[in-house]
């Protein structure tokens, strides 16, 4: 390559390190520390995560809980079910809107409630927070679709920088001629062995952070993005269909479905969605959806996972791989160390720079 055109590499590779490294490396760190954190937070708050709830034996209604929540935090409040997953799982209860949003947990043999957290309580909480949004809701998923943009332009620069001229490339860390030499060694080698990796962490994570680009990829498809089912005018005074009701019909339709959510939201308008989990389905949550009339209980729509528009049926891919859970624990813990890997790489290269500025 011609030193001026390598130049050029190098001051584009440093200042778009500059700008977002740090932060790309902050992120990195958070997503590795999430690895662990459900663990530890169960571990730390076992009054929310553990019930009593003997394997086999039966749970309480649903209904009376939705209508607890409802009467004490707005009829327009929406609420996310999750059912138990294990054999001493509470149910969770997402909350949302109305005049308190957070989680309310309950016991599923009694329906008695165990305790609750806000939105923003918690370090769990503030870890997931940071590392999704940046703390600043759909402006920071915008902020991280952009830094992952940079980090391609980083891994293709920094791929240029290393290409060696003669193969196989020499894959050596010279830790006998100082630190300096040792970081700049570590940095070019495990940037070009781990970027790959690093770089499907990170693609992954943008495309569910930022809905847009699902949109697009369904339209470069030639795919139209499938929607939820419309509601008719519900007269009002008339009493919603039993939440339980409702589940038993969503199951009729795929009975080997587990079921992951419940959405019951705010407006009468809109369907209850029963999101669940088909045998095939490699989402830990489930995307496939049965969508039902909150007052007479039809079925309006069943989507299953694998027939919705590309982008969206992309996603049920695109959460496990990000998040470790495709793999099982070997593939969680690659996926805690390609973070700590991305952190490192952020951390050496402002370090080198810093030290030869200082020089």
């Amino acid at each position: 390559m011609r030193p001026a055109l390598r130049r050029l590499w190098l001051q584009l590779h440093r200042w778009i390190a500059l700008s977002f490294g740090w932060l790309l490396a902050l992120v990195a760190l958070l997503g590795a520390a999430l690895v662990v954190a459900p663990a530890l937070d169960r571990w730390a708050n076992p009054q929310l995560f553990h019930s009593n709830h003997a394997p086999g034996a039966a749970t309480a209604p649903m209904e009376p809980i939705r209508q607890h929540l409802l009467a004490e935090f707005g009829p327009s409040s929406s609420l996310t079910l999750r059912p138990p997953r294990q054999a001493d799982d509470t149910l969770w209860v997402r909350v949302r809107g109305g005049s308190w949003s957070g989680t309310v947990y309950f016991d599923p043999s009694t329906g008695a409630e165990q305790g609750r957290r806000g939105q923003h309580e918690g370090a769990y909480n503030l870890l997931f927070e940071l590392h999704s949004e940046l703390l600043m809701g759909e402006s920071g998923k915008a902020v991280l679709t952009i830094m992952a943009a940079a980090y391609v332009l980083l891994l293709v620069g920094g791929l240029v920088l290393w290409w060696p001229r003669s193969w196989p490339p020499r894959l050596r860390v010279e830790w006998r001629q100082g630190l300096m030499r040792a970081l700049f060694d570590l940095h070019r080698t495990a940037g070009a062995l781990l970027g790959v990796l690093i770089l499907v962490s990170i693609v992954t994570g943008a495309y569910m952070a930022w809905a847009p680009m699902r949109g697009w990829v369904s339209q470069l498809a030639g795919q139209a993005p499938v929607k939820a089912p419309k509601v008719a005018a519900v007269v009002d005074g008339q009493p919603p269909a039993a939440l339980d009701e409702l589940v038993s019909r969503a199951q009729s339709v795929f009975p080997d479905g587990a079921v992951g959510y419940i959405h019951v939201a705010g407006e009468r308008t809109r369907p209850v969605q029963v999101r669940l989990q088909l045998p095939d389905d490699p989402h830990p949550n489930g995307r496939s959806a049965v969508y039902l009339h909150p007052v007479t209980g039809q079925v309006l729509a069943a989507q299953r996972w694998n027939e919705l528009d590309l982008g969206a049926r992309a996603v049920s891919v695109m959460y496990p791989l990000h998040t470790g859970t495709l793999g099982g624990p070997v593939h969680e813990v690659l996926t805690a160390l390609v973070g700590l890997s991305l952190a490192t790489l952020g951390g050496s290269g402002l370090w080198l720079w810093w030290r030869r500025r200082r020089r």
